[in-house]
């Protein structure tokens, strides 16, 4: 019995180095899908989402894993994706020219909200993309299996 077990695991061992596999290759192939959530209004909160969201980044890329990331604003949230009133819009707009792996969504229903409140349009930073709900949009990301995470 082991030495069929034996000859069998030498069997596929020989199979995946035919095949070219190696832990680099394993490496390679590896994704990761990460959503941030951001409801809050405070700085130092957003700071904190940004932080993660590079540490994350830098991580991943050091292991040659490749990584893609959210970062969803709603609520006191949005406040990080609205142009000229967001405290960190030069780090939000530094991340669109720093890295292609990590985006930013903003909640369509909060958008419209501020909207109404201000009766004047609420334009955002260039970079953020709209998404009807952000809550919907969470919940859809981590049904399509990514990784959730709230700083």
């Amino acid at each position: 019995m082991l030495k069929r077990i034996t000859l069998s695991l030498a069997a596929l061992f020989a199979v995946l180095v035919i095949a070219g596999w190696s832990a680099q290759t394993y490496a390679a192939e590896k994704s990761h899908r990460i959503v941030f959530h951001l409801d809050d209004s405070d700085s130092k909160r957003m700071n904190l989402v940004l932080n993660n969201a590079a540490n994350v980044d830098k991580y991943y890329k050091a292991k040659g894993e490749e990584v893609t990331i959210e970062i969803v604003a709603y609520g006191p949230g949005l406040t990080m994706l609205v142009a000229g009133k967001s405290p960190v819009e030069k780090r939000v707009k530094g991340f669109a020219q720093n890295y292609d792996n990590i985006s930013f969504r903003a909640c369509g229903n909060t958008h419209k909200k501020m909207i109404e409140k201000a009766g004047k349009d609420v334009p955002l930073i260039p970079n953020a993309k709209m998404v009807t709900s952000g809550v919907v949009h969470l919940v859809q990301r981590q049904e399509e299996g990514w990784s959730y995470v709230r700083p």
